[in-house]
């Protein structure tokens, strides 16, 4: 069907485009979306799912190739069928209008409210250059782009550049750092949350109201004028289909949610031999000591420094009988060491692997080996050659690898990264074989960096999950990579903006980050490193790291009364990993992040009184806060949200001020609907150095374990389950062997627990179990939290004895595992 209307007509003059409205052009409509087409500009939108839209431009009317670093090829092209309407389309679930006098663009949800809506001058260009503007509503808020930094959580009213960067000691006010994740969601607006992904390599840009207060703009200086908008109307629904386009982060091995010790660098094999034994004697739980650059020959990458690690298989025996294993660096320089027998090298240079010069030279210039090449990764045979550079240290049994200084960061220039003109050799997925400039390639460098080395580990360890770490990556990185937000500094502020970056980051796909505890350079005070473990405990990667020259800030550094807060803090973190592990499961088949802010669960917080600039939730259970500003001893509110809340560490349940006035006191067990309750309520919270206030929703079941010291060892006794009666009351376990493959065909435990509260007590039904896995557990210790008086548990009508404590409000059985379908009764006498 076509039809015309007047619409402007983008002239070039200049180099430059301008708009004329005196042209009638006409809308083509497809089975999948429209294209309009008209002298020097073409627009095309379909439809990839009835809840995403791809929008392309071409400047000249040729469209760019289909090609994408970070959407795979079957997701790009997959495709709904929609309704054609004169000024666009409709899907089930979406409604696209194209304004004819400006090519605007408004996408509506079906009741007519408004998601998206493109500013009244929607697109201009300069030469290559392009600028993509859209409303920026009072109440919209923005998140997103993964770890940049800023005053807050929120984007709105700032201004960022997408360029990787070794950022050395950045502040809350640098910018560009790390990494490139051109994505950010739009929440507060009448329509919804919604999310943007602008799939542009080059050097891009944002404004998210900072230069025009009601204007969202971004763009580039290149590349293509391709991006994605999905719907909502949830924060959770945009994250889940943002990882339909991009993919999901793969199960990390159990490990990786252990502690992790670090350091630039431990020096030699005796030096961790000696970490390690301090670890155990402090009885520290612990699963992963890193090696850094010094472990290295000469700081060459893929070598062992033999004189101070002489035997490194023996080394990763000896800790492998602690529990411990070893994640080593491997940066993508390679030192140019031509006839040195340096076979990385002479590998690498007999394939033709390195960058190039744009005169045909290799590129060569210094990073830590003093002069260095640089592997092409957008290559696969390249990527297919550096991953065979592991072979002997998966020999060695090195449980996992570290790329650093891959944006890629290069010594001794103004720019801290290779010239822009560099020539890269693009012949991967379904790219045409060409060749490209640094200036496009520079972002996702770092992401094929990991794509080589994740891939190369998979066909070294085919039955093992990789375990790669990255500084560096773009959108999409997460299906390779796990990240750290680089070299943050031992300041209060660094402390708060990491959870900033940490929930932003989930929010981007990167559900697994950390930050170095303690920050990298400058040396914590004894308050800021124990306040730091604390908060760490509940993130998804635990790595305490510092630099050279730096204070020592290993856990006992600071003697015996910090480091038993710090132990008991990271010891409730091994006996949450049954709930961090079913939390894992739950990103990897959906892409719910790990560490969440608190409107993702509860979109009413977004416009909560308190001050939750600190404030996050570990999956949608459990509510962590800090002191907002956690260097000051001052008092400070949570907002906790509407339906009820139990203190974790008491078990007791929560009263406090009610927001809209109404009752907030939290009814015990014997007294709870299933009603939601509808008000928030404020409670006051006094600093303390060894309490940080953590808080369960009513109307969840938490697996916990008995204490381990590693994950290599087998918890001793019941597996733990504590239930807490409110609305809705649900918890997941998930078990596997934490380490193969063998979940991918039926080798796990998912299990479904619910509760539902009566005049006789409450009632836990456990749903049948999916998957072929035995678990370690052989009983169950149950407990119910808000419990008054006595009672007994009946299971399968045998009657069960029950230990009630009055003190603490809780009644307790243990049962044998219940793999089966089956209810089980507490009762009131």
């Amino acid at each position: 069907m076509r039809i015309v209307a007047a619409i402007v007509l983008l002239l070039a003059t200049s180099g430059s485009f301008a708009f004329a409205a005196t042209v009638a052009p006409h809308i083509d409509h497809h089975r999948d979306g429209v294209e309009l087409r008209r002298g020097a500009v073409a627009l095309r939108v379909t439809a990839l799912t009835d809840h995403i839209i791809r929008v392309r431009i071409a400047r000249d009317g040729v469209f760019p190739e289909d090609a994408s670093w970070a959407v795979p090829a079957e997701v790009r092209h997959a495709r709904v069928a929609v309704e054609s309407h004169a000024d666009g389309f409709s899907t089930r679930a979406l409604r696209v209008r194209i304004d004819p006098q400006s090519l605007g663009l408004r996408v509506e949800d079906l009741q007519g409210r408004t998601i998206s809506a493109d500013a009244a001058q929607p697109f201009d260009a300069d030469g290559r250059a392009f600028t993509l503007r859209k409303q920026l509503p009072l109440s919209e808020h923005i998140f997103g782009l993964g770890d940049k930094t800023g005053g807050s959580l929120d984007r709105r009213g700032q201004s960022y550049v997408d360029w990787n960067t070794d950022a050395y000691g950045f502040s809350s006010a640098t910018d560009p750092i790390y990494k490139s994740i051109p994505f950010f969601i739009g929440v507060g607006g009448a329509g919804g949350s919604y999310g943007i992904l602008l799939d542009n390599s080059w050097r891009s840009w944002f404004d998210f109201g900072h230069r025009d207060a009601d204007t969202l703009a971004f763009g580039a200086p290149d590349g293509p004028i391709d991006y994605y908008l999905i719907a909502g109307p949830t924060t959770a629904d945009v994250v889940r289909r943002y990882t339909d386009l991009t993919g999901k982060a793969p199960l990390p091995p159990r490990w990786a949610f252990g502690y992790q010790q670090s350091r630039y660098s431990y020096m030699t094999g005796d030096e961790v031999r000696q970490v390690a034994a301090r670890l155990r004697a402090d009885r520290f739980p612990a699963d992963v000591i890193w090696l850094d650059i010094d472990f290295q020959d000469r700081n060459r990458p893929f070598t062992i420094n033999r004189q101070a690690f002489p035997d490194m298989p023996g080394l990763v025996r000896e800790l492998r009988g602690e529990g411990i294993k070893l994640v080593a660096i491997t940066d993508p320089h390679i030192a140019h060491a031509p006839d040195e027998g340096y076979a990385p090298y002479d590998s690498g240079a007999a394939a033709d692997a390195f960058v190039h010069n744009p005169d045909g030279s290799v590129y060569v210039a210094p990073v830590w080996p003093g002069p260095s090449v640089f592997p092409d990764f957008t290559e696969a045979s390249v990527r297919d050659w550096w991953g065979t550079l592991y072979r002997p240290f998966v020999a060695d049994g090195i449980a996992g690898f570290w790329n650093d200084m891959n944006e890629p960061a290069v010594f001794d220039t103004p720019t801290k990264t290779m010239p822009l003109d560099n020539v890269h050799r693009i012949a991967s997925d379904d790219f045409t074989r060409r060749k490209a400039s640094h200036a496009e390639i520079h972002n996702v460098y770092g992401m094929q960096n990991t794509r080589a080395t994740y891939d190369g580990l998979r066909k070294l360890r085919p039955d093992e999950r990789p375990f790669v770490m990255t500084r560096a990556s773009y959108a999409g990185g997460q299906r390779y990579a796990v990240t750290w937000t680089g070299d943050n500094g031992s300041t209060w502020d660094q402390l708060k903006l990491s959870v900033h970056q940490l929930i932003n980051l989930g929010l981007s796909g990167f559900s697994y980050s950390a930050a170095d505890v303690g920050g990298f350079t400058g040396g914590p005070s004894a308050e800021l490193l124990t306040r730091w473990f604390e908060i760490a405990t509940f993130t998804p990667i635990f790595r305490d790291h510092a630099a050279k020259g730096t204070p020592r800030a290993e856990p006992w550094v600071d003697g015996p009364q910090h480091l038993a807060i710090r132990r008991h803090y990271v010891e409730e973190r091994y006996r949450l990993l049954p709930y961090f592990y079913a939390l894992a499961d739950e990103n990897a088949r959906r892409g719910d992040p790990i560490m969440r802010p608190v409107f993702y669960d509860y979109p009413d917080a977004i416009s909560a009184s308190c001050d939750q600039s600190m404030a996050f939730t570990v999956g949608s259970q459990l509510l962590v806060a800090p002191p907002p500003n956690p260097e000051s001893p001052q008092d400070y509110d949570v907002c906790l949200p509407a339906g009820g809340w139990y203190d974790y560490w008491t078990g007791l349940a929560v009263d406090g001020a009610a927001v809209d006035g109404a009752s907030q006191t939290i009814q015990s067990a014997s007294q709870a609907t299933n009603e939601k309750r509808s008000s928030s309520i404020v409670v006051k919270e006094t600093p303390q150095l060894d309490k940080l206030p953590v808080f369960v929703r009513a109307g969840s079941i938490l697996p916990r374990q008995p204490l381990v010291r590693s994950t290599a060892q087998t918890p001793f006794g019941a597996l733990q389950i504590d239930v807490y009666p409110g609305a809705d009351c649900h918890g997941q376990l998930y078990a596997d062997d934490g380490h193969s493959m063998a979940y991918r065909k039926q080798g796990f435990l998912r299990q479904t627990l619910r509760c539902t509260v009566s005049d006789d007590g409450v009632r836990i039904d456990f749903a049948a179990r999916d998957g072929r896995f035995k678990p370690w557990w052989k009983q169950l210790a149950v407990t119910i939290h808000g419990w008054d008086g006595a009672g007994h548990a009946m299971v399968g009508g045998r009657r069960v004895d029950a230990v009630s404590d009055r003190a603490a409000r809780t009644l307790r059985f243990t049962i044998a595992d219940q793999p089966q379908a089956i209810s089980i009764d507490a009762m009131h006498p």
